[in-house]
């Protein structure tokens, strides 16, 4: 015997009751059958509704064959009249995204042709996978024209059209269908086949934002937020820009332009850090000249003067350098470098007794870091000074 699912015929119902035809143990909890149930279960990318049967928590609803399965963690009694109470907040924000979906692809679809062929909710955001390339200025077209159709509160219907009726009808759908197909209508904007639950006008969508588009496999996938989601999210982004505002002294719609100024100062900057290193490490590379094989600690260097470092002493020392920089509580990082022979077996070395890590693609030069502190450093570069480690 099929479920009756009375969340077709009222989309609003949160609170029913219901005669249990059937208690199923399962891995983690029992699935109960009902005569009929307000719960709509998992299906077409959306999530199930949530809430309790007789004060049970109802942990999943799946459909099987037209039976609706409610997983509970303590059985229920076959024959016994249960209520059921919704969760109608969780149902209305999955009902939001979805009829912004129905919205956004039917707009999408109406002007360039495109199907949605992947659909997914997310806790935070809904995709919607397109079997076509659009570029962003056109999908935030589109995002447009959506948000209009939203604001103009057209009725969402819901029909179960005969087979005659069917075949007539020009309707988007995922996949080829038989039997009872239930038809989604938004007129002037998208039918579509869809088992998923709807608000009953466009309005109660509240808003569309995309937040993300990105290639995908041949198209495009668009995320999403509609609803009190949308609100959430435009909300969070607006104190977190009120926020920047604050800090850089900026109007809250100039803000871009004071962080393009900001990156453009700290460019400015780092390139004159890095002119300022270079002197420095060309007085150091002087300083060890013709002194042969150096050890060499210097402070507050990220990787790349490191590198630079060991690549100015290198020229003039006449020998092997290695460059240190860091501490001994974060670790630090360092520079292997020769201007000839095979420095892999020393670096292997290194990094077997100074618990370290790195390597390179050139045999004469090599970059890492350790974990050890100065005192165990210097004592493996004199092991390798009395001839065990250079080459």
């Amino acid at each position: 015997m099929e479920t009756e699912k009375l969340y077709y015929s009222n989309g609003k119902l949160s609170s029913f009751t219901a005669t249990v035809l059937e208690c199923r143990e399962a891995k983690d909890g029992w699935d109960v059958v009902l005569d009929r149930t307000a719960f709509y279960p998992e299906g077409g990318g959306q999530p199930c509704d949530r809430g309790t049967l007789e004060r049970l928590e109802v942990l999943d609803v799946q459909e099987r064959k037209g039976c609706i399965l409610h997983r509970l963690e303590q059985p229920l009694l076959p024959g016994t009249e249960v209520r059921g109470q919704v969760d109608l907040a969780r149902r209305f924000d999955y009902a939001q995204q979805h009829t912004a979906d129905h919205i956004l692809t039917g707009v999408i679809h109406r002007r360039y042709g495109l199907d949605n062929v992947g659909f997914h909710m997310g806790k935070e955001s809904t995709f919607i996978d397109l079997n076509g390339v659009l570029d962003e200025s056109a999908l935030f077209e589109m995002e447009r024209v959506a948000n209009e159709a939203v604001w103009m509160d057209l009725p969402v219907e819901a029909s179960w059209p005969d087979d005659s009726t069917l075949a007539r009808l020009d309707y988007r759908s995922k996949k080829a269908l038989t039997g009872p197909v239930r038809i989604v209508t938004i007129p002037g904007i998208d039918v579509c086949a869809c088992c998923g639950t709807h608000v009953e006008h466009t309005g109660a969508v509240g808003l569309i934002k995309i937040l993300s588009v990105t290639r995908l496999r041949g198209g495009v996938r668009v995320e999403y937020a509609a609803g009190r989601r949308a609100y959430h999210y435009l909300d969070t982004v607006q104190q977190q820009n009120r926020m920047i505002s604050a800090v850089l002294s900026a109007r809250p719609l100039h803000t871009a332009e004071a962080v393009r100024r900001l990156l453009e100062e700290r460019d400015a900057a780092r390139k004159r850090c890095v002119a300022l290193e270079q002197k420095r490490f060309e007085v150091l590379a002087q300083q060890q000249s013709g002194q042969g094989d150096t050890l060499l600690f210097e402070e507050e260097l990220n990787a790349d003067g490191v590198r630079r470092l060991a690549d100015a002493v290198k020229e003039t020392c006449g020998g092997t350098v290695l460059v240190f920089s860091g501490a001994e509580d974060t670790g630090y990082q360092y520079a292997l470098a020769a201007q000839e022979g095979n420095l892999r077996p020393l670096g292997k070395a290194l990094n077997e007794a100074l618990n370290g890590r790195g390597g390179g693609r050139e045999d004469t030069f090599l970059q890492g870091s350790v974990r050890a502190d100065r005192t165990q450093i210097e004592a493996f570069w004199r092991s390798c000074q009395s001839g065990s480690g250079i080459e």
